[in-house]
């Protein structure tokens, strides 16, 4: 897959239909991409999510059309606002002016388009290897999260705290097998089940055929080939750093593509705030 091109292709589709409803699907194909994966792309490149790009880059536009004369109900309705007054706060928190101060010239801010260049990049190692699993079961417990920039940051680390909290992690641990092929607990994105812009993501464990309640769900992982990095330091800045050479230098240059169905961090023990933290991320690759 051509990265450069794909991903700017993608960014020309949505500036040509700011003022039209936008499919983050029909995005995704542009790039030659799955949706969960083009957005978490866009997110480690850009530093923020498709979505939150989409909507700066209306109300940059909107100001334009206020300036040129544009009535303000006729540029809130343009840009997919229900009511004037939705329009009138977004814009207002992002300007810091009025729509109707910025139609009588007060000065408001300017968000510019995205476009990707080609740059130099590389000369920098960068540890893996490939796996290849057979399929085996899982035993664990899902969540549905919009994919989004602060699901790193903020809500699927609230899912783990949640978890350890109320004793799921505990009844999970107890579930190891003795001989495990990934050996300690694992972080699920089950990003072949993404619906709209919403994905399941698991904690969960190998499973051994052992007897568990129902908080749980025992699910079969297909037989695939992975790519395997190492991740060492502190959550969540380790994850964040790694994650983000996998999209700019891994798969741009590796000759690898994302597979469609898993991904998977493995976590050996839960000292996550130690500078000499280790754990896995595994991407099904094809």
């Amino acid at each position: 897959m051509n990265w450069i091109a794909g991903i700017q292709r993608a960014i020309d589709y949505v500036e040509d239909n700011l003022t039209d409803e936008i499919d983050f699907k029909d995005v995704a194909k542009r790039a030659y991409s799955s949706t969960f994966h083009f957005q978490k792309v866009f997110a480690c490149i850009c530093d923020y999510s498709l979505g939150e790009y989409i909507r700066l880059r209306r109300l940059s536009q909107s100001a334009k059309d206020l300036a040129e004369g544009q009535k303000v109900l006729d540029v809130a309705l343009k840009y997919g606002y229900d009511t004037p007054e939705s329009f009138s706060r977004a814009f207002t928190r992002f300007h810091g002016v009025t729509p109707m101060q910025a139609k009588n010239g007060a000065a408001t801010k300017f968000f510019s388009r995205l476009n990707v260049t080609l740059s130099l990049q590389g000369g920098n190692m960068m540890d893996y290897r490939i796996e290849k699993l057979d399929s085996f079961k899982v035993v664990c417990k899902r969540q549905r999260f919009v994919a989004e920039k602060e699901l790193t940051f903020e809500k699927i680390p609230a899912f783990w705290q949640q978890c350890s909290e109320d004793g799921t992690m505990n009844s999970l641990i107890t579930n190891i097998p003795s001989n495990p092929r990934l050996k300690g607990l694992l972080g699920i994105s089950f990003t072949s089940q993404f619906e709209g812009n919403r994905f399941p993501y698991g904690i969960g464990v190998e499973y051994d055929g052992r007897e568990v309640d129902d908080r749980f769900e025992v699910i079969e992982i297909p037989a695939q080939t992975y790519a395997v990095f190492p991740v060492k330091g502190k959550l969540p800045d380790s994850f964040i750093k790694t994650y983000k050479k996998i999209c700019t230098e891994f798969f741009p240059q590796s000759g690898y593509d994302y597979g469609k169905s898993i991904e998977m961090e493995v976590y050996p023990s839960n000292d996550t705030q130690s500078s000499d933290y280790y754990f896995e991320l595994w991407i099904a690759v094809k």
